[in-house]
């Protein structure tokens, strides 16, 4: 069924902004009703660059993007991952390796390319003559390299042949669809063709998420079954993206970055990069990463106003070029294989492919992905870190929660180790990573409920609807708007996913990242009453980087363990609070070259910056952890390593620092005997560390991080999101 409107109608906004719906902390909102959303207030949006995604007015209006809690979610009937790109190579450098262990877990992949890609038309192989500009011969050969690397990575010949064929699409729109199979694996990739030339002086898909009226027409590839060009405008976009999502019905949906770093990159940089002025990502990334989750949004939508189960699937973004700019994360081994898939899609002009447009993007072939300065190959980073589900155990019984549909649910575990149907919850359109503290009594320390955080995507929709994000608070019974520590909507979309802890005094502590690259607070009292967000005292997020003043050149590498230009010395999302033995509440980020620590010095004080401390510089994001000895510790990868780092808050090494070879970060829980450990091999697989130092390793695909916990026997547990969107319970 065809949406009506321009853009999707969305739930209550942040505390503050005075949008309709809005409730003070601490006053509850019983599900979250149909509303007609207010258009935003002010004529700023035409001023705001396309990182805001703001527009003029909507014309029309959208099904409600978030119908009431209680509804039936549909039955996976097989695992599928769908991954909506701006660029031909987007998903190998940016969802690389995720996208390739589903793959390889024999997990249908479905690539959705929204542009054409074809930039100046001019494909030139180095050491080579630089030829004439061809648009749709150099369309062509990207979309060439991109079948030699996926039949690569289905473990067959790259120049395989593939069925080729056009796919209609909502709106009598027409696409271009290649399939290719290998034994239980799968590969479908559909090519939208929206050209990606400029209009208006500006990035083609910036104008076509903006301006009421405008629409981009397609370009015709050479070689291809597509006949003739056809153009698109907002509404055909969101509307098409929603049907190959109802077409396909994923079970894992992938994403580019909705809202990319506010970035003050110097212009010698930012020219060289492509980065959109002031945000740290390509302008064509953050507009179909919007299209992609209005698109998701209206899918929920539409399916809740037919009366039909809520499409069952799992979402997360990635960052694009932000990895640029921190240090990296994928060691030598991880970053070859990853790599490696770029070498068959930038092809070699010497290769009898059997397209004459071209082999390949022939600037992205043989070691030139290693080579290049910009380092967007060496990472991979979540636009939401952290693990997919949270779990609650009380009286015995386990359950878990996530995002699923963008909408909270949870699970009951039965004794068998199979889990319920998912039970909806509501509270969306949420981003996929959740927060949790688990309430206690402050005398008597009994458990006394929990309380779950989430960001919403308070508002999302072209032409002029509001876009911004707030945190929110599901108690058990109702859902409450806990707003956001940044006032302006542009801001707003910078916030991390929140993370919370409860100190021994019973006060709840809630820390999200914010636009300024620092965190802010939130503290609710024993009471239930919440305080006002406060930001945290440093670092320095503002001033100039080590790597800013040293000379541009290519093939150089930056002085500061990897990292690009960028904004002082601030924080990572993906933050890792605990309590130690006394109560108080110690807070880690990563930084650029260090770890940052926060912590309270009395019960009850304020969570306050420690000295700088001389914690190694971190290639991923930090696990603090309290030891059962009352020692904190703090476990992370170093760059371009697979050795585990673990620290205390001091910097000195701690005793016997447990092993755990891998890339990615780490869970940790505390026993007598040592730290249990979960992380990933560099193959991909997940491994455990016993207290004892046992290892113990389970193959197969997982989406995102899991979760590591101890069963009421006290044995440890680890439970996983499948690509079946369905949770998992491994017992080592």
């Amino acid at each position: 069924m065809s949406s009506t409107t321009a853009g999707p109608g969305l739930p209550e906004g942040p505390v503050g902004t005075g949008m309709p719906g809005t409730r003070e902390p601490g006053r509850t909102a019983p599900g979250l009703h149909r509303r007609t959303l207010l258009a935003a207030a002010g004529a700023t949006a035409g001023a705001l660059a396309l990182s805001s995604c703001t527009v003029p007015p909507p014309r029309r209006r959208d099904p409600v993007a978030n119908p009431g809690p209680g509804r039936p979610i549909s039955t996976a009937e097989r695992p599928l991952l769908l991954q909506v790109l701006a660029h031909p190579d987007d998903d190998l450098y940016f969802m690389n390796p995720d996208s390739r262990r589903l793959l390889e877990a024999g997990t249908p992949v479905v690539s959705v390319y929204v542009t054409a890609g074809e930039a100046n038309g001019v494909n030139h192989p180095p050491g080579r003559p630089r030829p004439k500009p061809d648009k749709t011969a150099y369309a062509s050969a990207r979309q060439q390299g991109l079948r030699q690397a996926y039949a690569t990575l289905l473990g067959l010949p790259k120049f395989s042949p593939w069925q080729r064929s056009v796919l209609t699409l909502r709106g009598d729109k027409h696409a271009e669809l290649n399939t290719l199979s290998h034994g239980d694996r799968r590969v479908d990739l559909v090519f939208l063709n929206v050209s990606v030339n400029a209009s208006r002086n500006r990035p083609a898909m910036t104008a076509l998420w903006e301006d009421r009226g405008m629409t981009q027409h397609t370009l015709v590839p050479d070689n291809t079954p597509l006949k003739k060009s056809s153009s698109y405008d907002y509404e055909q976009l969101v509307d098409a993206l929603a049907g190959l999502y109802d077409r396909y019905r994923p079970t894992v949906v992938q994403t580019l970055d909705p809202d990319p770093d506010i970035q003050n990159s110097p212009e010698r940089f930012r020219r060289k990069d492509s980065e959109q002025r002031g945000y740290s990502d390509h302008p064509d990334h953050t507009a179909v990463a919007c299209f992609s989750w209005a698109a998701l949004i209206r899918w929920v939508a539409e399916t809740a106003d037919q009366d039909k189960p809520l499409p069952r699937f799992a979402a997360t973004a990635f960052r694009g070029y932000y990895n640029h700019h921190w240090p990296k994360n994928l060691p030598k081994s991880v970053l070859r294989e990853k790599a490696g898939t770029l070498v068959p899609y930038g092809g070699d002009v010497d290769w009898q492919c059997g397209n004459p447009a071209g082999c390949g993007d022939y600037g992205v072939g043989k070691r030139r992905p290693l080579e290049n300065w910009k380092g967007w190959v060496n990472s991979t980073n979540y636009r939401y870190p952290g693990p997919q589900l949270v779990t609650h155990q009380q009286g015995g019984a386990l359950t878990a929660y996530g995002v699923l549909g963008l909408r909270l649910v949870r699970w009951r575990a039965a004794g068998n180790g199979t889990w319920s149907a998912p039970e909806d919850l509501g509270g969306g359109p949420l981003a996929p990573v959740i927060g949790q503290a688990v309430l206690r009594e402050h005398n008597g320390g009994k458990h006394s409920g929990q309380l779950l955080f989430a960001l919403r995507y308070a508002a999302l929709g072209g032409h002029g609807s509001a876009n911004t994000r707030e945190v929110v608070q599901y108690d058990g019974r109702a859902w409450t708007g806990l707003g956001s520590p940044e006032k302006l909507p542009d801001r707003s979309r910078r916030i991390g996913v929140p993370v919370a802890v409860t100190a021994g005094d019973g006060r709840v502590h809630l820390f999200v990242r914010n636009a300024s690259k620092s965190v802010s607070t939130r503290v609710r009292e024993a009471d239930g009453q919440w305080g006002p967000w406060r930001t945290l005292e440093g670092p320095d997020a503002d001033s100039p980087s080590p790597y800013e003043q040293a000379p541009l050149k290519r093939g150089s590498r930056s002085p500061v363990d990897g990292n690009g230009p960028g904004n002082g010395d601030g924080v990572q999302d993906g933050l890792s609070a605990v309590v130690d033995a006394q109560g108080l509440v110690h807070l880690f980020a990563a930084a650029r070259t260090s770890v940052r620590h926060w912590a309270q010095t009395v019960p009850g004080g304020p969570v306050t910056l420690r000295p700088a401390s001389r914690l190694p510089a971190p290639g991923d994001i930090p696990r603090a952890l309290a030891y059962e000895d009352g020692t904190l510790g703090v476990l992370y990868r170093r760059p371009v390593s697979a050795r585990l780092t673990a620290v205390r808050p001091d910097g000195t090494a701690l005793p016997g620092g447990p092993a755990l070879p891998g890339y990615g970060p780490v869970a940790a829980l505390s026993d007598p005997a040592g730290p249990v450990l979960l992380g990933r091999t560099e193959q991909g697989a997940l491994q455990l560390r016993s207290a004892k130092g046992t290892l113990s390793k389970r193959p197969g695909a997982c989406v995102g991080a899991p979760a590591l916990l101890r069963t009421t026997a006290g044995a440890p547990a680890v439970v996983g999101l499948g690509a079946d969107a369905t949770p998992w319970l491994w017992l080592p």
